[in-house]
């Protein structure tokens, strides 16, 4: 095998590869990267038997090839090359690549161990714009649990409601929705995406223009777009009826900029202790909305945010951490928080905004 390829192309191509690569003891070659050059094309293929890849990038082969090789040893060659060419050049058990000033050579694993990756049937398959399907991921990846005692809570759930494609995800603590507008209705049950895999779909997709064509199976969901072919494990089980634990009726109303709710909190962590608990309180006759957070070994912070108020009075505490990071997912300059109670959720949304509503547990006293 033999080949020239454009050096900053293959780079970017082995680097989205390298991040799903395995670390099966007893399966060592899933810890490389298969490469296979065939009709002036490259196309590497990398798993952990969880999730894995397809990727091409164009290259001018003249001698056609399959080889597997560590990608992290690959990917440290080509950062630090600058030339803008580089050849790869298969000999044995060997691969040299070479640009005009550098030669490196790099021990191969043996190729007829990789798995192929599974292909899903299209009876359940939908289009959706890359961006799209990559906003209502980023909205919602982060409230998923990160421990896999759960694992229907250990992923991002997927399902249709009406035109719009609903992502969600939890960790029983708090709880963020998304929906996304498509034009054409899609129709399956629902998907459970595991929140790792997510992350790795997502470097992969960011970014991308055009159409990703979606397939589903009760164990597995695939992406196709361009040169690329991602599958997922997918969570055999049932996500939480999340439902019935949202407000019907709130008590108590916020609405204040982003900006300055998000310095208020910035400042009041300083102060917060081993639960990042800070005590919001809303005095409806004093127009105030006030964050505290108090730490015996560091001390204590008040701090009066400008709002708009309406309801009852109202003092809870909560997980500054959970608070913030929602405000990724709240495209308006303005958001709004609605208090249904003390020892009740709280709910946040963007001002005139449905499409996103995020839900936080208070803490206890």
């Amino acid at each position: 095998m033999k080949l020239d390829c454009a050096k900053d192309a293959l780079k970017n191509v082995v680097s989205l590869a390298e991040k799903m690569v395995g670390k099966n003891l007893s399966l060592p070659v899933l810890g490389g990267i298969l490469f296979s050059a065939k009709n002036n094309k490259l196309t590497l293929r990398a798993t952990n038997l969880d999730i894995g890849i397809e990727i091409s990038v164009p290259a001018k082969v003249t001698e056609e090839g399959v080889f597997v090789v560590q990608g992290n040893i690959l990917l440290g060659v080509l950062s630090s090359v600058y030339e803008q060419k580089v050849s790869l050049e298969l000999s044995g058990e060997n691969l040299t690549v070479s640009t005009a000033n550098t030669r490196s050579v790099l021990k191969c694993l043996p190729s007829e161990d990789f798995p192929t990756l599974p292909m899903v049937s299209d009876e359940e398959s939908f289009q959706i714009p890359a961006d799209k399907f990559s906003e209502g991921i980023k909205s919602v990846w982060y409230s998923a649990s990160v421990s896999d005692m759960k694992p229907e809570i250990a992923s991002v759930c997927l399902y249709p409601e009406g035109e719009n494609l609903v992502f969600v995800a939890t960790d029983s603590f708090r709880l963020a929705e998304k929906k996304i507008f498509l034009k054409n209705k899609v129709s399956f049950a629902h998907i459970l995406i595991p929140q790792k895999n997510t992350i790795e779909i997502l470097r992969v997709l960011d970014g991308i223009s055009g159409d990703i064509n979606v397939k589903l199976s009760k164990n597995q969901i695939s992406f196709s777009v361009a040169d690329i072919y991602i599958t997922s494990r997918a969570v055999d089980g049932n996500f939480p009826d999340y439902r019935q634990i949202i407000p019907k009726e709130y008590a108590t109303e916020a609405t204040m900029l982003k900006q300055d709710i998000m310095n208020a909190l910035k400042l009041t962590n300083l102060f917060s202790d081993k639960f990042n608990r800070v005590d919001i309180s809303v005095d409806i006759s004093g127009k105030k909305f006030i964050i505290e957070s108090k730490n015996s070994a560091v001390g204590e912070n008040s701090t009066t945010v400008d709002a708009s108020l309406s309801g009852k009075n109202i003092s809870c505490g909560f997980n500054q951490k959970y608070i913030v990071d929602c405000f990724q997912s709240v495209k308006q300059d303005s958001l709004v928080f609605r208090f249904s109670g003390e020892g009740r959720p709280l709910v946040i949304k963007g001002v005139n905004d449905n499409s996103f509503m995020y839900l936080v547990m208070p803490l206890t006293a």
